[in-house]
């Protein structure tokens, strides 16, 4: 048999049992009947045709709507129009009740029936999968059916509702069916159709596997995989690879199913599975085992428990079904949605993620610690509760952060699976910064006396790690806890402020213990009182300040005593300029002296109360040292130069006699002062110094600018805008005052506090110079020699307006403005 589609759209059966002879006789179904006339559909024909009671041959009472009859046409001598006469009723054919064996035919949906004839290919034609079950409004969705019958095909039209079971029929399905007749159109049509067999069609999956020469395939029908070999797939196959999707042929070939055809579909065409959109919540109740056993043949090993909806439920994962490589544990509450494969509707569970309150259900032990190396793709993190560094891989890091070098995280440790006697760190969490503490600090201070001091003794020919070593030699404090005498180490890192306490000095300490060791030392060390060998402390003030050093302004204001950052004794960063310390005299190399233990204390007074009245004007003749090192004096020198009977009398100052300390008084300047008596010594000196200065403004350029005042060797003084006072804008010529400071970073002075006194003269627009006066009143426009001006480019204003915004006049030759 073979198909021609071109015949499908004929509608109808051949070889009807009362078929009419030409012109003469014609057959049809009778549509409408009354009392004395009714009407006639045509059946081989397009016609309804009226026919009269009286030319009916037979019993009227028998005749009913839907019976079939014999009639001939003939016309209406009134009106001329067709009508039937003659009529006679025909006897229903019986139609087999066996059941008739066909096939599905090509696609067809509400087409008038016809009859067909012809050798056609013996297929089904399925009701398309977009009508089935519903069409166009009148409209009832249809599909086809042929069979063979004494070497002649048969077409018969079927519904949806003609098909047992509730099945879907594809073209080229084999059926079997029953044959009925529509009293109303003598249409035959196929009724309680049975699918006997489903036509082999092409089947979809996806590769999972290749080899050398052959591959395997994952089907989208079955749970199965199928073989196919290489010189079946149509396509490059160098551009195959496992996780293509493909379509195929199955054939049975010595027995077993084969893939023939292989051809490359578009990635995502196959869908094995559907996953849920919600997502649920539960327990693992087994885990995938690290190492798989030789018995174990379950893809899906693990197991989660879960109540969804009012049901509870255990579902299946495999390896592939977690969202990371962390390891998951028994009892770790999770988040998972469900996957339902369409093959079998197998359900189980995937995307599954650990919550981050799994810890409060499982029984694991977590452990602290840093992270104290990283590696490519691994690292080791140093352990609060073990003295071996633990091993960890970047896959078990929990909520994919980035870790780095002293990271401070939280971790579970396991076994290694390929040596029990090696442990490796686990779902690792990482924590915020001051979690992690190594040690344990005491809330309680303690008080207590240095019995050994640290020696910072260093061998000259000792290589430099074992100098280090040297350093690290640890004191020893004495201290009573509850009546119990007890001595505890201590080490340099833990002092606070400058300088190592000595023997017998007096310190406050926490007692800080390692978590691992149990190992006690003191921490937190504040020197609370020096021991003093021979009980002898000097006084003195703070004088000059470096960047490691300084030097100290005795109690007479006539000398200064060096001495270093590290034999200071409290906050370094609030000592400044002027405050009163208390120190001890040592000798150093070469015999020289310098302060040692040095302590600040309460500002004392520091001159007599017989303090001069009267304010006398002088010129510095001899500054500080601090300002001019090269000079052997400390004191500085201040020589009366107004009229009276003390001019030409000559004062010494000291830093403690400035009215702002860190002002650097240069020689020649003026000053302001005023004359007090020394407590200890009786000696007359100058107090509450004040510079008179003022210069004027040189220049000013964006944020900074130049004072004319001559300080050194430079002629000009340095100042920033933010030092002038009142936030005032300072132009070329005010006159202004202001204080100079040394900045000890750059070794030069800067003006500060810089006030204005009077403003400068305004800016007089300079005059034209003769010669180009007489120039311009030369030229004229008849000049020929006269230059002249050629536009290149128009101007345009900074908002990108043409022309300026003055109006241009013609100027006069030999006019001036």
């Amino acid at each position: 048999m073979s198909f021609d589609p071109g015949m499908l759209h004929n509608n109808g059966h051949t070889a009807y049992a009362n078929g009419t002879g030409p012109g003469i006789r014609e057959t049809g179904v009778v549509e409408k009947l009354l009392t004395s006339y009714g009407f006639i559909q045509c059946s081989e024909r397009q016609a309804r045709l009226f026919f009269h009671c009286s030319q009916y041959n037979g019993n009227l009472q028998e005749l009913k709507i839907g019976d079939d009859v014999e009639f001939e046409v003939s016309s209406d001598r009134r009106t001329g129009k067709p009508i039937a006469v003659k009529l006679l009723k025909i006897k229903p054919e019986v139609l087999p009740e066996e059941r008739i064996s066909g096939q599905v035919g090509p696609d067809l949906h509400a087409y008038p029936f016809t009859v067909l004839h012809g050798y056609i290919h013996p297929v089904v034609s399925a009701i398309p999968v977009h009508l089935d079950g519903k069409s166009a409004p009148g409209q009832v969705p249809t599909g086809s059916v042929c069979y063979e019958r004494n070497g002649e095909v048969f077409y018969l039209t079927y519904t949806p509702e003609d098909v047992e079971g509730n099945i879907h029929l594809d073209t080229g399905d084999k059926v079997c069916f029953y044959m009925e007749t529509n009293k109303l159109t003598g249409a035959v049509s196929a009724r309680s159709i049975q699918l006997v067999k489903k036509k082999q069609m092409r089947c979809q999956g996806v590769v999972c596997a290749t080899k050398e020469a052959f591959g395997f395939i994952e089907r989208a029908d079955v749970v199965k995989e199928i073989f196919f070999h290489y010189s079946e797939f149509k396509g490059d196959l160098e551009a195959l690879q496992a996780g293509d999707d493909v379509e195929f042929t199955i054939k049975d070939r010595n027995g077993k199913e084969v893939a023939t055809d292989v051809r490359l579909l578009p990635q995502g065409t196959v869908i094995f599975e559907d996953i849920s959109i919600e997502q649920f919540e539960g327990t693992v109740m087994k885990v995938i085992p690290k190492v798989p056993t030789k018995n174990q043949n379950d893809p899906l090993p693990g197991r989660i428990s879960a109540r969804i909806g009012f049901t509870d439920k255990e579902l299946p994962f495999g390896e592939k079904d977690t969202k990371s490589k962390v390891t998951l544990l028994e009892g770790d509450h999770i988040q998972f949605n469900i996957s339902t494969d369409r093959r079998d509707k197998l359900e189980r569970a995937t995307n599954i993620d650990i919550l981050s309150n799994t810890f409060n259900f499982t029984k694991e032990t977590r452990e602290m610690g840093v992270i104290a190396a990283i590696r490519d793709g691994f690292g080791f993190i140093k352990c609060v509760d073990r003295d071996a560094r633990m091993f960890f891989h970047f896959s078990e890091v929990l909520e994919e952060t980035q870790l780095h070098i002293s990271d401070e995280v939280e971790f579970t440790v396991v076994p290694d699976m390929l040596s029990a006697q090696r442990n490796h760190a686990v779902r690792i969490k990482k924590l915020p910064k001051g979690t992690v503490s190594f040690h344990t600090q005491s809330e309680q201070r303690f008080m207590g006396v240095v019995e050994k001091d640290i020696v910072a003794a260093t061998n000259k020919n000792a290589s430099p790690t074992k100098g280090k070593e040297k350093e690290a030699e640890e004191g020893v404090i004495a201290y009573e806890d509850c009546g119990v005498k007890l001595t505890v180490p201590y080490h340099s890192k833990d002092l606070e402020g400058v300088g190592n306490p000595q023997i017998g000095d007096k310190v406050e300490f926490s007692i800080n213990e390692v978590k691992r060791t149990g190992q006690q030392s003191a921490v937190s060390i504040r020197v609370v009182n020096r021991s003093i060998p021979n009980g002898k402390r000097l006084q003195g003030f703070i004088a000059t300040l470096k960047d490691n050093f300084g030097f100290i302004e005795t109690a007479n204001h006539d000398q200064e005593i060096f001495f270093h950052y590290s034999e200071m004794c409290g906050d370094l960063e609030n000592l400044e300029l002027g405050d009163t310390v208390e120190y001890s005299l040592s000798k150093g190399k070469g015999n020289k002296v310098s302060a040692e233990k040095v302590t600040k204390v309460a500002g004392v007074s520091v001159f007599s109360e017989d303090v001069g009245a009267a304010v006398m004007v002088g010129k510095i003749i001899r500054p500080l040292r601090s300002v001019d090192p090269s000079q052997n004096e400390y004191q500085g020198l201040i020589e009366i130069t107004e009229e009276g009977g003390s001019k030409g009398q000559h004062y010494p100052f000291g830093i403690m006699g400035m009215v702002n300390k860190a002002d650097c008084l240069q020689k020649g300047e003026v000053v302001k002062f005023q004359v007090c008596t020394v407590t200890q010594t009786g000696q007359k000196m100058a107090c509450n110094v004040v510079p008179q200065r003022r210069a004027a403004v040189e220049c000013v350029k964006d944020q900074f600018g130049f004072i004319t005042y001559e300080v050194g060797e430079s002629k000009k003084l340095f100042f920033h805008v933010k030092e002038v006072q009142d936030g005032l804008e300072l132009q070329t010529g005010d006159e202004v005052e202001f204080t100079v400071v040394f900045n000890q970073r750059t070794g030069k002075c800067s003006a500060c506090n810089v006030r204005r006194v009077s403003e400068g003269p305004k800016p007089v627009a300079t005059p034209r110079p003769d010669r180009l006066v007489n120039r311009l009143k030369s030229i004229t426009l008849d000049d020929t020699s006269a230059p002249r001006l050629v536009i290149v480019r128009q101007p345009r204003g900074p908002d990108n307006s043409k022309g300026f915004s003055l109006e241009r006049k013609t100027r006069q030759p030999g006019v001036i403005d």
